[in-house]
C-alpha cells in the first residue's frame, strides 16, 4: 500500500508520554522520522524518554493545559499534523466498591481529556492531520470488576464514532484504537482497587507499531482485531 500520511517530518504531540504505550509510541515515532512534542504530567519520567523531542510538563485535566500542549507543539515545529493521546488511568473493583472519587478521576482522565484535547487541536492541525484515541478493547466488551473503567473508555470510543464525522470536514482522521490487554504497567499501579490475574499483555512496542503503521496507510480505525 503506498503510505498517505508519511510520518517523516510530520509534527506529533503525544500526551501521556512519560507512560509505557506513550514512550513506546515516542519512540517508534521518532525511528519514523517525526518532530515530537511530548507532554505529560511526570516532570522525571518525561525527561527519561529516550527520544529527541520537544517535552513539556502538564496537567492535561486541567483548564487550558490541552491548548497549552498544542500551542508548545505547533511552536516547536511550525505546525501541528497529529495528536495522539496515551493519557489514562485504571481503577478496579465492583461498582458498588468503588469511591466516587475513583469514578469522577476514570471519567475525567479518560474521557474528558481525550474530548478537551480534540477540540484544542481540531482547529489547529493541518489538514490530512489525524488524532489517534485509544479507547481498548475494553470498549468492545466491558468486564465486570472494571465496569466503571470500560465505561470511560466506551464513551471514547462513542465521542470518536460521532467526531470523526464532524473532522472529515476539516479534512482530518480520527482514529479509534482499541488494542487488547497491553504490558504498560498501568494495571499495577491502579488509582483504586487491586488488578485481576491477568494473561501477559502484548508489547507496547507492538502496539505503537501498529498505530504509526495506521497513520502511514490512512487507516481509520483500528479495532482489538487489528493487533492480533
Amino acid at each position: 500500500m503506498v503510505s498517505q500520511h508519511p510520518l517523516l517530518g510530520q509534527s506529533v504531540l503525544v500526551a501521556g508520554a512519560s507512560g509505557g504505550l506513550g514512550t513506546a509510541l515516542a519512540v517508534e515515532l521518532a525511528r519514523r522520522g517525526a518532530t515530537l512534542t511530548l507532554a505529560a504530567r511526570d516532570n522525571d519520567r518525561l525527561a527519561a524518554v529516550p527520544v529527541d523531542a520537544q517535552r513539556v510538563t502538564l496537567d492535561l485535566r486541567l483548564p487550558d493545559a490541552c491548548a497549552d500542549a498544542v500551542e508548545f507543539a505547533i511552536a516547536h515545529a511550525g505546525r501541528l499534523d497529529v495528536v495522539i493521546n496515551a493519557v489514562g488511568v485504571v481503577a478496579f473493583g465492583n461498582v458498588a466498591d468503588l469511591s466516587i472519587d475513583a469514578m469522577e478521576e476514570l471519567f475525567l482522565t479518560n474521557t474528558f481529556v481525550p474530548i478537551m484535547l480534540a477540540s484544542a487541536a481540531i482547529g489547529r492541525i493541518e489538514p490530512r492531520g489525524a488524532i489517534v484515541n485509544i479507547s481498548g478493547v475494553i470498549a468492545e466488551q466491558n468486564l465486570p470488576g472494571m465496569a466503571a473503567y470500560g465505561a470511560s473508555k466506551a464513551a471514547v470510543r462513542s465521542f470518536d464514532e460521532a467526531f470523526s464525522r464532524e473532522a472529515r470536514r476539516t479534512k482530518v482522521r480520527v482514529i479509534d484504537a482499541r488494542p487488547g490487554h497491553t504490558e504498560t504497567g498501568l494495571a499495577n499501579h491502579p488509582i483504586e482497587g487491586v488488578s485481576p490475574k491477568m494473561a501477559e499483555g502484548m508489547p507496547p512496542a507492538h502496539v505503537a507499531t501498529v498505530i504509526c503503521d495506521a497513520l502511514e496507510a490512512g487507516v481509520n480505525e483500528l479495532p482489538s482485531s487489528a493487533f492480533s
